[in-house]
């Protein structure tokens, strides 16, 4: 059975890209057959993974308006077995765009991607850091949220509110909505505050927060500058080894 994962946090810069694009490389790369749905109006997942986004015609935009299903926007990737929904930065506009429809504008996405989902192990939905109909869009065609929580000292900015929205999701749109769990990522094992802030959230979430933490590391921060995943870019590096570890997790997590 198909798992959807909505990666996101309304913070931005905490990894949401870097954890969707290269927790979806390492599954490919494990023979899981993976879809990526680029929902953030910046792209950055797209190009991430080798598509470039001044020639892209469809896109996840093209999908909420209702002009195309998904499947006329999938693209296969440069990867075998990840296939990409690439975003565009008239996603931006989207909420206004929208603004007239009265009834089934936060569950387009979830008609779309119904119609494709079961050709896939797993979908994981690449969200913007805002609490928009982008979002709320992903929430509501999810099975689970993967929340990244950067190793900073407002790492639980925000956090509230995400909850809420995801407890407002369940309420209104999708009552089977639960969290996947919570990565602490961008940990500098260097500072004190770094591994306080990941006690602190291993404290209040206790099992939710995955025992795999995302390293402080360039090469991740350089990969996406290629097109390519980390294991591409530099797959002996610790970044690499983390999400290696991260997908394992996922698996276990998911039987």
């Amino acid at each position: 059975m198909t798992k959807v994962i909505a990666i996101t946090n309304q913070k931005g810069g905490v990894g949401k890209t870097t954890t969707s694009v290269n927790l979806a490389a390492a599954l490919a790369k494990m023979k899981y057959k993976i879809l990526l749905i680029d929902m953030d109006p910046q792209a950055n997942a797209t190009q991430g993974i080798g598509i470039n986004r001044d020639y892209i015609e469809l896109s996840t935009y093209h999908v909420l308006t209702g002009e195309v299903g998904l499947e006329k926007v999938i693209q296969h990737s440069y990867i075998e077995n990840l296939d990409v929904a690439p975003g565009e930065i008239d996603l931006a506009g989207i909420d206004l765009e929208l603004a007239h429809v009265k009834q089934g504008r936060e569950v387009r996405l979830k008609q779309a991607l119904d119609k494709v989902k079961d050709y896939y192990d797993y979908v994981f939905i690449d969200c913007p850091p805002a609490l928009g109909l982008l979002n709320t869009n992903a929430l509501t065609s999810c099975d689970t949220v993967l929340i990244p929580v950067q190793c900073e000292y407002y790492a639980l900015e925000g956090l509230t509110q995400l909850l809420n929205t995801i407890k407002l999701t369940q309420n209104h749109f999708n009552k089977k909505l639960s969290i996947e769990g919570l990565l602490l990522t961008m940990l500098d094992q260097r500072t004190n505050l770094g591994l306080e802030v990941s006690q602190e959230v291993r404290k209040y979430f206790k099992e939710k927060v995955y025992k795999t933490v995302i390293p402080r590391n360039i090469k991740l921060s350089e990969a996406p500058s290629a097109g390519i995943c980390i294991f591409d870019y530099d797959g002996s590096s610790v970044g690499a080894q983390a999400y290696k570890e991260l997908a394992k997790e996922v698996l276990s997590r998911n039987g």
